[in-house]
């Protein structure tokens, strides 16, 4: 004789009940995700409209592959100087930013010192003051460092980031203290600790701080046409905008100008997804 099992309706409703949530929330992020993405495909459909199609409305939603716009474009300007200088600052920045970063967030999560607690608020409470406040002391330092008109002077200011010393310190205290507390057993150093143990395990981490970083160096524009007037180290926002002032009544080739400048972070940001996703999940941390 079969038994009858019970209890298979409530977990069949609730089965369902996740299975319609789960959907509900794919369809919403597809949306949101759409509307953000919405704007850079009416930006790449106009680089290769023809110019009758332009100012149609409704926009123009199938493109009509025409690449001229590209090709001149790429002749009005050397682009490839520029992108080197942009791939060569966003580099440089985000590398110094990390290791300032990593180093000041250890110190203040394992380094006992009278005033770590209120360095730390400073630290904070540099996020709360605009950057525009602080354009004229650094140009004036940089001017008496010789810096200006120079790629450094677009690096050094930024080589600072108190989002990843907050964020890398949240991550260092969710660490297990069994593990520093058996590296000091063993006889390491901190610095042995913070290479062969902490950095490893905050590896997501350092790459969601290092793609915004470089998110924020690579589009920076307002910095690097204060200090620079040289076309030899300017980057390729500021090679934009000049070809707007030039051509601002040729959207097609101003929006193949965009979509050249926007594309590698578009890539690298594909390719480095995963990390980020997981860099973001780690804010329930480690646990013993």
């Amino acid at each position: 004789m079969t038994k009858r099992v019970r209890g298979g309706g409530p977990n069949r409703s609730h089965r369902a009940y996740r299975t319609i949530m789960r959907g509900f929330r794919g369809v919403v992020a597809l949306a949101v995700g759409l509307s953000f993405l919405f704007p850079l495909y009416i930006a790449g459909v106009t680089s290769v409209d023809t110019p009758a199609d332009v100012f149609v409305f409704p926009p123009h939603l199938v493109p009509d592959f025409d690449f001229q716009p590209y090709t001149a474009m790429w002749h009005m300007a050397p682009w490839l100087m520029y992108f080197g200088n942009t791939a060569f600052i966003t580099a440089t920045t985000i590398a110094i930013a990390l290791a300032t970063s990593v180093l000041a967030a250890y110190a203040l999560t394992f380094i006992e010192f009278k005033g770590r607690s209120a360095l730390f608020m400073l630290v904070l409470f540099v996020l709360m003051v605009p950057a525009e406040a602080l354009l004229i002391p650094n140009y004036v330092i940089l001017h008496q460092m010789n810096l200006l008109n120079t790629r450094w002077a677009q690096i050094l200011p930024y080589g600072g980031s108190v989002f990843g010393v907050f964020l890398l310190r949240q991550f260092f205290l969710s660490l297990p203290t069994s593990y520093w507390d058996a590296a000091r057993i063993d006889g390491a150093s901190h610095l042995r600790f913070l290479w062969s143990v902490a950095l490893p395990l905050a590896k997501p981490v350092l790459f969601t701080i290092g793609l915004y970083i470089g998110i924020g160096s690579w589009n920076s524009f307002q910095w690097p046409l204060i200090v620079t007037v040289s076309h030899q180290v300017q980057p390729i926002e500021v090679a934009v905008q000049r070809l707007m002032s030039a051509h601002s009544v040729d959207w097609r080739r101003l929006s193949a100008a965009g979509i050249m400048a926007t594309l590698p972070l578009v890539v690298i940001f594909l390719f480095v997804q995963g990390a980020i996703v997981r860099g973001l999940s780690r804010g329930e941390g480690l646990h013993e």
